[in-house]
């Protein structure tokens, strides 16, 4: 049974960051652990600006204290309605990417939660390459949470209705076992799904020796076959799931599909496979962060 023991929310401050942090707070109480907030400013120390004509004198800039960025995280965590779950609060300086996957290691956290925008307004949590750059190198699973989510209360994480993307990458398959394991503890739905790529987009020219309709066809069968025989016997046991194949794009059949089902969560490996069949998650995670308008959950391979 997946159980998490460490949660770290990483946040900008940002009214963006609020539907994260509750979400963090839902998966601290649910799971009965310990929630860090943490806020990665690039330096607490004095920064001289040079003077921008001749004669003028330099500047100094002081950025705000770690006991400031902390007094901030506390009165967040109260706006957020939080503040019931004691999170610990974390002020480090430093690169963001590089201090949050720190922090996770120091603490031993086994879920980072995150929003998906920050205070650029349309980028993504400080920036689209920190989330991006965190999904690959982050040592446990990340939730990416977008502003339009409606969190959900402290006492109830629990998710009804997941799509699961599957590549069959090593990725997918650790994705895959989250996936199972939340939808039984909520008595949900999982939908495993694959994309088929290969020539989804356009139809070249058929030749006498190679037809490319049967071709897509039989591609198609083959991924629905593979999406089966993941699915043994005990796993279906008190579980309902659902296997399915498309041709399209990996991103744009994800976001569809979970649209179509009105998912809850969508979980997806965050390194995936090329070839053809397959669809590659490692780009098409970026795609799906950036786009979904429900909770993704990341899962890299264990190493």
């Amino acid at each position: 049974m997946i159980t998490f023991t460490r949660i770290l929310c990483p946040t900008d401050l940002s009214p963006a960051s609020m539907p994260a942090l509750k979400y963090g707070a839902a998966f601290a109480a649910w799971y009965d652990a310990p929630l860090s907030l943490l806020h990665v400013v690039p330096t607490f120390d004095a920064i001289q600006v040079p003077p921008s004509t001749l004669g003028d004198a330099v500047q100094v800039v002081y950025p705000s204290t770690r006991d400031e960025i902390t007094a901030a995280l506390r009165e967040q965590a109260e706006t957020a309605g939080i503040a019931s779950v004691q999170p610990d609060l974390l002020a480090e300086a430093g690169d963001p990417v590089a201090t949050i996957v720190g922090q996770a290691l120091a603490l031993g956290a086994d879920l980072i939660v995150a929003g998906t925008h920050g205070r650029s307004g349309i980028s993504r949590l400080l920036h689209g390459s920190v989330v991006e750059a965190l999904l690959h190198q982050s040592p446990c699973p990340v939730l990416t949470v977008p502003p339009p989510v409606t969190a959900v209360p402290l006492e109830d994480v629990r998710f009804s209705r997941i799509l699961c993307a599957i590549d069959f990458s090593p990725a997918s398959m650790q994705a895959l076992g989250f996936a199972l394991d939340l939808a039984r503890q909520a008595d949900g739905v999982v939908t495993l799904l694959h994309a088929v790529e290969w020539l989804a987009d356009s139809e070249p020219r058929t030749t006498a020796h190679f037809n490319v309709s049967e071709y897509r066809a039989h591609l198609l069968e083959d991924a629905r076959q593979k999406l089966e025989a993941l699915v043994t016997d005990d796993l279906r046991t008190g579980r309902a799931i659902e296997t399915v194949a498309v041709a399209g794009r990996g991103y744009r059949e994800i976001l569809r599909a979970a649209t179509e089902r009105d998912s809850d969560l969508i979980v997806m490996g965050a390194q995936g496979r090329g070839g053809l069949g397959l669809a590659v998650l490692g780009s098409a995670t970026h795609q799906v962060v950036r786009a979904a308008t429900c909770p993704v959950l990341t899962v890299r391979a264990a190493e």
